[in-house]
């Protein structure tokens, strides 16, 4: 694992030694990480690795044992209130208003933020257009479909367009089509000097947004970097077949092993082999020729290169969405919109 993350002056987000136990639990056990000014840091990890417990510390929605945390140069316990103001929060779960319509939604959180009243509609009606919701801008939002009240909610956490955004596993409950429209607009955040801290557990959308990486597990840091970076922890490419039976797996095995640079792994259930192998295509080629030999049918085969799924698998033991074994996390927060002057 790389040591702790260097702080920089343009550091928007530092976080130093943060733990935060429950009960007997530990949730986070030190951890350390920073989001560079107008960068996206994916923060990634199996369900209750503490993903969460660091946006709801970072947010000042929960106060650390130990360790500190700055947000735009600010502590967020000392100075929670102007923290608060400089923020934008997204949660697990649309907190939204359900009786009130989703333009009076928006409105709301705008004057919450001491928006005046015209500047309010007038952000509201943006971000209802922007999130594709202004056909609905005038039903209650008890109406609405999951995936619109998800868009609702995170169009709240961006009213007041906070320097600083926590977007907490933000395309939970999504389509397709809405997810690709989040990473768009997400996208054009940055480009304006948003900084954003994302926790995912949808891989494509990490490698897709992240400027940056951290991954923990069980509370602590156990990598960080870049996708690439990340990548080649686990290794180069992989050599992939699928066979007609499970006793045919032992026939590959054999016949494939001295292509091998690494262990090789079957997958009985899915009678499936994955050997570790260099030398790209023309690998793939002698590997055609040794399984011509042999009387196993080979349903389907192919290169494969590592991607962030291999990088769970291998830092973790488990897939990012495997929540078995893990470990305690902080419940989500109700709370529209952290940035909210009371």
């Amino acid at each position: 694992m790389d040591g702790p993350s260097v702080r920089s002056m343009t550091d928007a987000v530092v976080v130093e030694g943060l733990v935060k136990r429950f009960g007997e639990n530990t949730a986070l056990g030190g951890v350390d990480l920073t989001v560079s000014e107008g960068t996206v840091l994916g923060l990634l990890g199996p369900n209750g690795a503490g993903k969460t417990t660091v946006v709801r510390i970072l947010s000042t929605l929960l106060q650390p044992d130990a360790g500190r945390a700055e947000v735009a140069g600010l502590d967020v316990l000392s100075q929670a209130d102007q923290v608060r103001a400089m923020i934008g929060l997204t949660g697990q779960y649309a907190a939204v208003d359900e009786y009130l319509t989703g333009q009076e939604n928006l409105e709301m959180v705008g004057r919450l933020y001491r928006l005046g009243k015209r500047e309010a509609r007038s952000r509201a009606g943006q971000l209802l257009e922007r999130f594709d919701l202004s056909d609905a801008a005038n039903r209650p939002a008890k109406t609405y479909s999951g995936g619109m009240r998800r868009r609702l909610d995170i169009a709240a956490s961006l009213i007041a367009r906070p320097r600083v955004l926590f977007l907490d596993e933000p395309t939970t409950g999504l389509d397709p089509r809405s997810r690709l429209g989040m990473w768009e607009f997400i996208a054009d955040l940055v480009s304006d000097g948003t900084t954003i801290l994302l926790t995912t557990q949808y891989l494509e959308e990490a490698d897709r947004l992240a400027d940056r990486m951290v991954v923990i597990d069980r509370g602590q840091v156990i990598a960080r970097g870049t996708a690439d970076e990340l990548k080649a922890q686990v290794g180069g490419e992989r050599l992939e077949l699928t066979v007609g039976t499970v006793e045919q797996l032992a026939v590959v095995t054999d016949a494939l092993r001295p292509l091998s640079h690494g262990e090789l792994h079957a997958d009985r259930q899915t009678r499936r082999l994955s050997v570790p192998v260099t030398g790209g295509t023309d690998t793939l080629a002698e590997a055609l020729r040794r399984l011509s030999g042999t009387s196993a049918q080979v349903l389907d085969i192919g290169l494969r290169r590592p991607d962030l799924d291999d990088v769970f698998l291998t830092l973790t033991g488990r897939s990012a969405e495997d929540a078995e074994g893990a470990g305690p996390e902080a419940e989500p927060s109700s709370t529209v919109s952290a940035g909210a002057q009371s």
